[in-house]
């Protein structure tokens, strides 16, 4: 079966590439209902299934279907059509988006980009309502697991096996889907979604891998770009395998970021009055919960994944912090315990399985694990061992995909409108490099947050980024072009958050910026 799926890996791979102006037949009328479940981005919207083929190679062939959702502009006298969001992964769930950018945008001050546009969030093929819905092993992440950094070849051996099933199984349950995964087809899907609305052109809005998928969709379709705002680019230079690489030395920076961070409010913390103290505190309950999970499900990859959401975005700083300081100080391990329940662990594998799948196809990854083992090992010798090996394993299923990806699209979209491009210059998960290559690849101009720790940061409370954001999709505004490849204009970070306790007076809470309602952006 594995063989099977190899070779047509490989054949629908080398379909998704070819005829850029390829496309799907119209799909018929679009059925809107009210959107199922209890989401309150979706009180407002409707939802519908769009079916597109399995194979864009074969479009009268076997359907599958994309899980739309849509709310309506208000503001007919100055309707700009259609925004489609996506907030990145890949394998991300976008369906809230209609609903997501509506608030986020009116509560940032903005009101009249939902009044303009029906805006229109989705769910990629593979991904959360779509049908089907990509899981190979929801237990793959069940707490506890073994520790992500090997102590001994053993241990490592323990991870390879286990990534290789979880591979083996997403072949066995879904190997006729896995080759129809690529990035090249969520943005097709894209195209039949455009086509269903009967739009001639799109606005999109693309955070995170989100940016990749939009770059991809205006080299395959540059005339049918309307507007195109990408934050948080991923560097098209290192799809996928040496992106990795690249996360693990920016979340080392970002976690001592953090522990600093701690350091500064000791006298609420009481964790250390500097980063390192701090962070040998980190790696002391580290070892502790090595030895006994904390409150029975938390080890040492749990720590991790909880704490990784801190280099991500600085709104997680104080509460991380606070379950921290409970455990450390007074012993109080139901307070990191629950936070891991509530806010990290999920039992649903359908990202991770994404996550995985469009990358493997996307691109090829070295064959070899002893490459795989040197670059990792040689990373965390060097001392970025925070992220590094955790990072290794939430890839490792890719090494034995059941069939080689790539090649690898060369972005180009050339003919395509002006897009805006934002990147944060302490961005962890897509590197500020990742913003200059992207300004280098579209025709854009690139806004650069100074000092900005959040990770696709834009619509979360940074007047001068989400002004200019805003600006652009309701006038078609944009910042003068600068020769070069830097940033065009730039715009200061927000200071770092102040703990509740410590803003105190009226003039340090209206310093502190508030914890994002935005959701966190997740991976790259």
């Amino acid at each position: 079966m594995i063989t099977a799926v190899a070779s047509l890996g490989l054949a629908g791979t080398a379909v998704a590439v070819s005829a850029q102006a390829q496309e799907a037949p119209a799909p018929a009328a679009v059925s809107w209902a009210k959107c199922a479940g209890d989401d309150p981005y979706l009180a407002d919207a409707e939802c519908a299934q769009i079916q597109v083929p399995l194979d864009y190679g074969h479009p009268n062939g076997k359907k599958i279907s994309v899980a739309v959702s849509r709310v309506k502009h208000t503001d007919t006298k100055h309707y700009k059509g259609v925004l489609v969001g996506n907030p990145g992964g890949p394998g991300g769930s976008g369906l809230y988006l209609s609903g997501g950018l509506a608030s986020w945008f009116t509560g940032v001050g903005h009101p009249e980009i939902p009044a303009q546009y029906d805006i229109i969030g989705f769910d990629p093929r593979g991904v959360g309502a779509s049908v089907p819905a990509l899981t190979c092993d929801p237990h793959f992440s069940d707490p506890v697991r073994p520790d992500y950094v090997p102590h001994s070849t053993k241990d490592e051996t323990v991870w390879r096996k286990k990534s290789k099933a979880y591979a083996q199984a997403c072949a066995s349950k879904f190997g006729w889907l896995l080759p129809h995964l690529r990035t090249t087809d969520a943005a097709r899907d894209i195209d039949a979604i455009r086509g269903a609305l009967g739009q001639r052109q799109i606005s999109y809005y693309g955070f995170s891998y989100g940016t990749y998928l939009g770059a991809t969709y205006g080299t395959l379709f540059p005339a049918r770009v309307r507007h195109m705002v990408l934050d948080g680019n991923v560097d098209d230079r290192g799809v996928w395998y040496d992106a990795q690489l690249e996360q693990d030395k920016a979340f080392e920076r970002n976690i001592k970021f953090f522990f600093a961070w701690i350091a500064k409010y000791d006298s609420h913390f009481h964790l250390g009055k500097t980063e390192a103290a701090v962070e040998k505190a980190y790696y002391t309950m580290r070892a502790k919960a090595g030895k006994q999970a904390i409150g029975g499900k938390v080890g040492p990859d749990e720590l991790d994944d909880t704490f990784l959401n801190a280099g991500y975005n600085t709104g997680w700083y104080e509460p991380i912090a606070d379950v921290f300081s409970a455990y450390v100080t007074q012993g109080d391990a139901a307070a990191i315990a629950d936070f891991y329940s509530d806010n990290i662990f999920s039992p649903d594998d359908n990202g991770f399985a994404m996550y995985n799948a469009v990358q493997a196809a996307d691109a090829k990854w070295p064959t070899s694990w002893s490459k795989w083992h040197r670059d990792a090992a040689k990373l965390y010798k060097q001392g970025y061992r925070f992220n590094t090996w955790g990072n290794v394993w939430f890839n490792a299923p890719v090494k034995y995909w059941p069939f080689q990806g790539g090649p690898k699209l060369k972005i180009n979209a050339r003919g395509m409108t002006t897009a805006l491009l934002v990147q944060s210059t302490l961005d962890a998960a897509t590197p500020y490099p990742g913003g200059v290559e992207m300004h280098k690849l579209l025709p854009s101009r690139l806004v650069a947050e100074l000092g900005g720790k959040t990770h696709a940061n834009t619509l979360n409370g940074n007047a001068c980024l989400d002004d200019k954001v805003a600006a652009y999709l309701s006038t078609d505004a944009l910042p003068k072009d600068k020769p070069g490849s830097g940033p065009d204009v730039t715009c200061a970070a927000l200071p770092d958050p102040v703990p509740s306790s410590v803003a105190s007076s009226a003039l340090a809470k209206s310093a502190a910026p508030k914890v994002p309602a935005r959701p966190l952006i997740g991976r790259p």
